[in-house]
């Protein structure tokens, strides 16, 4: 399964999004009362969802969680449950689900159905 969508957790994100367009070609997709901003690079490859961090996470402290794109995030995770990996709780969002875990070492996860929400 392709990871499409890294999180990058930003305590500024207006900033964070200007770095990302000027320095590596990224475009901006911003979407009303939607608090990630997606970037999107034009020549392919994952797209970079800056998210803003929490009060208590700290600067230059590793803020990162990779997305994995499903179509029905009911259904995988109840495989996954069925295979020993619990999500947390599904979130309804604008158009499109998604759940968290984390992996062996803690590191944050996600599935979610973005990618295919109708716009």
């Amino acid at each position: 399964m392709p990871i499409n969508r890294i999180i990058l957790y930003a305590h500024d994100v207006e900033a964070t999004v200007r770095f990302y367009e000027m320095h590596f070609g990224f475009e901006a997709s911003r979407e009303a009362g939607d608090r990630i901003v997606e970037l999107i690079c034009g020549q392919g490859g994952a797209n970079l969802m800056v998210h803003p961090a929490a009060k208590g996470q700290r600067r230059g402290q590793s803020l990162v969680k990779l997305v994995f794109d499903v179509r029905d995030v009911e259904a995988f995770c109840a495989r996954c449950a069925a295979e020993g990996l619990v999500f947390g709780s599904i979130h309804q969002a604008d158009g499109y689900q998604f759940a968290n875990a984390k992996d062996p070492s803690d590191n944050p996860i996600s599935v979610s159905s973005r990618a295919f929400r109708k716009v």
